[in-house]
Parts: structure tokens; sequence; C-alpha cells
């Protein structure tokens, strides 16, 4: 940094102190410790990098260079890839799509969520590594703060702001602050951070790709469970990850073998992790690949409207109280990832072989984070919601159940109400308690006196 030193005088109650706060006019700053968002590609290295997209088995290449340190879960180190090249942002009059892709990881302790995060941030030509309480005020999105000197309000950055055009790598994300879980909203979907506070109104660019992590609450993740009961993130903020994949730490004989293997290999000879592409040429790889646009063409678009629609039909069968299985937030999430795959192998167009990889991934994430327990099929309110469809059909009756009484008798008597969903709908007396309970944390009915129920108005 170049510039010129003032001494500003500090101010108490009683005027002005004899102590100064040092203020330096810049006139040149020169960024360090950030060489990889000054990246300049030579033509030998586009000469390199258009030979590595002439090898057939490119993507396998590209896929083995991610991680590779970290055994096996190729579908992750698939959908990270996607993440680090995009797809193509588009504008149109009246919206604006984005063109990053949003992917959360959640699982058991020790299964290289961090390691993953960690390489991400890494390797990407602008790459921010942090966790979900945030190291300043500013968290996650952004905050105004007093100055200590002068007493102004100054607007401070905070991680997914300071990744603009880059990607953000957000360890523990379950663990944000209030503050960020409201202003996370816009930043992921419309890419902006609205700030009005202290007398400061602005509106800040986090157009950035989300890699995020998070912990089980019980430590382990329970199977029998929903995501949204598994971590502490409101389904808001679930539903605007284009995907979400689960890592369970669970007993094979030959997968642990495998890994101990390969852990131990590691620690035996360095050289044993060497990835086909080392990091820097990875991000001159990605620098070029993000500046193709690729075209979707007729085959795909036919594709993608026939699996789409196919997916809705399925959901159809069962009637109108069946489970939704896909909506166009996915569709639009398989195109993103279609143009990524598309650039990876450096094409101006996107092919059907691109389609049905990304349908395979998005079909992957759907099985492990979208079935209801208690069907066996994929139901997408799990992530919108929280409540599969079928837990919203038992909650349905027995609202309707306490609506009827309550127009006969007022408040309705607990034992009254058991007995009626045992006799109109065959629901036991344990499933009715949990029912009533999901009902109650909910707000939707409360308890005016012991041993009786009402629906609030």
């Amino acid at each position: 940094m170049t510039g010129s030193i003032k001494l500003l005088p500090k101010y108490g109650r009683g005027g002005e102190l004899r102590t100064y706060d040092i203020q330096i006019d810049a006139s040149f700053c020169e960024v360090s410790g950030r060489d990889q968002e000054l990246l300049e590609l030579t033509p030998e290295d586009e000469e390199e990098i258009l030979e590595i997209a002439r090898d057939p088995f490119v993507h396998q290449k590209l896929l083995n260079s991610i991680a590779p340190s970290i055994y096996g879960i190729e579908y992750i180190k698939e959908s990270v890839l996607y993440l680090l090249l995009g797809g193509v942002e588009k504008e149109l009059e009246d919206v604006r799509i984005r063109g990053d892709i949003n992917v959360l990881l959640v699982g058991d302790p020790g299964t290289a969520k961090s390691q993953m995060l960690n390489f991400s941030a890494k390797v990407a030509p602008r790459g921010l590594m942090t966790t979900g309480r945030g190291s300043t005020a500013a968290g996650l999105t952004a905050a105004v703060v007093k100055e200590g000197g002068t007493g102004n309000f100054v607007l401070e950055a905070g991680a997914l702001v300071l990744a603009d055009k880059g990607i953000c790598c957000i360890d523990e994300i379950d663990k944000m602050r209030d503050e960020d879980r409201g202003a996370i909203h816009p930043a992921m979907e419309q890419q902006i951070v609205p700030i009005a506070k202290g007398g400061i109104v602005a509106t800040l660019n986090a157009r950035c790709s989300i890699l995020a992590a998070a912990n089980p609450t019980l430590g382990r993740y329970n199977p029998y469970q929903t995501i949204a009961q598994n971590i502490t993130l409101p389904v808001t903020i679930l539903s605007r990850f284009d995907l979400i994949f689960i890592l369970r730490d669970t007993p094979d004989s030959q997968l642990d073998n495998e890994i101990a293997g390969h852990i131990l290999g590691l620690h035996k000879n360095l050289k044993s992790s060497i990835a086909p592409l080392d990091n820097q040429m990875m991000r001159k790889y990605i620098s070029y690949a993000k500046r193709l646009k690729p075209r979707l063409t007729d085959p795909v678009i036919e594709r993608f409207q026939e699996f789409y629609v196919q997916m809705r039909n399925a959901s159809m069968e069962g009637g109108e109280a069946s489970a939704v299985a896909i909506t166009a937030r996915q569709l639009e999430s398989l195109v993103r990832m279609a143009e990524a795959r598309a650039r990876a192998h450096l094409r101006e167009e996107v092919t059907i072989e691109d389609a049905e990889g990304v349908i395979n991934l998005m079909q992957k994430s759907l099985e492990q984070v979208g079935v209801d327990v208690a069907t066996g099929q994929i139901d997408i309110d799990i992530l919108y919601t929280g409540k599969p469809r079928s837990l919203q059909n038992q909650l349905q009756k027995v609202l309707q159940v306490v609506s009827e009484m309550e127009r006969i008798s007022g408040s309705v008597k607990e034992s009254d109400l058991y007995e009626a969903l045992s006799s109109d709908y065959g629901i036991s007396r344990s499933e009715g308690a949990k029912l009533i309970s999901v009902l109650v944390k909910d707000g939707t009915i409360y308890m005016p006196r012991p041993g009786y129920y009402r629906r609030t108005d």
C-alpha cells in the first residue's frame, strides 16, 4: 500500500484526547496473499488446457483431481466440480437467473466434509473459507458497525459479499448467527445482501456459489428422521441448495479396509496422492472454462422436459394428497449443472451425455434427502416445509377433527380427541399424541387449560 499517513485525534467525554488514530490515505493498493485472484493465462497455458480437454477421459481426470487425498465419494466430488465451474448467468428483462450452484454436505463426524471445503476454497480462482459463526461482526452477510475513533457508522462486508464472483465455503453453517439466517435468503437466491441500518441503506452483491457443511444435531445422522429434523437449519434455507448430500459413517468391512489402506498409504508415501492435475493447473482450467457459455440444445431440452414431467406424473398417481417429487426449482438446478458439465469438457453446447449425468446426480441427492421414510417415495415437501406429505395429511385429519368438535363443545377434551381419531381414521393413541405435539409446537393448536385443546385463531 502506498499513501500518506495522517494522525486523527481521539475524542472522549471531556473533549479532545492526547492520543491519536493513524490513518493512511492510500493512492495505490496491491492484493497480498490472494494470488489466485490475479491469475493470468499465457498462450502456453491455454494450449495445455485445450490438450487436456481433448483427452476422452477428461471428466474422470478432473474428478480424480478433486481432493485426491479423500477416498471415494465420487458423486460428492462431481458436485464440487460443477460448483467450481458454475452455470451460465442469464439476464432477462424482468428477472436475473443465477448461474452459481449451491451444495450442502450433511454428515457424521470424520467424513471429510471440512477437507472438501478447504480444498475447494484453495483450488477456486476466487475462494473464501469461513464458519457459520463468522470471525467478525459482519458474519456471513454484512453488518453496520460503529467506529471507535470517530463514532461514525460504517458498513462491514461479510463472507458472502467478500466472495463475490467466486465461491464461499461455509463450515458448520447450522451454527450461523440469528441475524444471518434472515439475510442469507436473498443472498442465496437473488445473490444480493440488502442493508438498512444506522442510516446506511445499501445493496451489496453476493454473486457466489456456496459449498456448505453441517453436522447433525445429535452428532450422528438419524435416517429415520427428515433432513430438517437432523440439522438446525430452516427449510427456507435448505430449499435454496441445488444439491444436498448425506455422508454417513456406517461400518462396511470392504470399504473400511480400502479407506484405511488409502489413509495409511498417504502417510507412507506422500506422492501416492498426486492428482492428474495439480491445484495450479486445476485453477487455470476452471478459470478458462468459466469463460465459456454453453447453450442448451433441443435434445437436451426435450430430455429435461421428459424427466420433469415423468417425475411430476409419478406424483399424480396417488391423487391430490400424494407427494410432489420435483418442482421448477430442481429443473433450473439441472440446467445449471448441465452447463457446468459442458464447461468441464470445454464444449459450446450441452449434450445428452451432460443431461443424463446431471439427472443421475440429482436423483441421488433426492434419494438421500427427499425420501419419506413412512412411504418410501421421493417427496420434495421435506425440503420445502420440513414435513413429508404423508405427515401433512395426518396433521390435516387431526385439525379437521378438532374443528368439528370445537364447533360443538368449544374446547376439545383430550380423551375425546383420541377416541375420535381412533374411530374416524384408525389413528392410535401414541400416533395421535405425536401428531398433536407437532401441531402444538407449530402453534396451530394450543391448550387453554390442562387436558383441553383449541385451534389458534
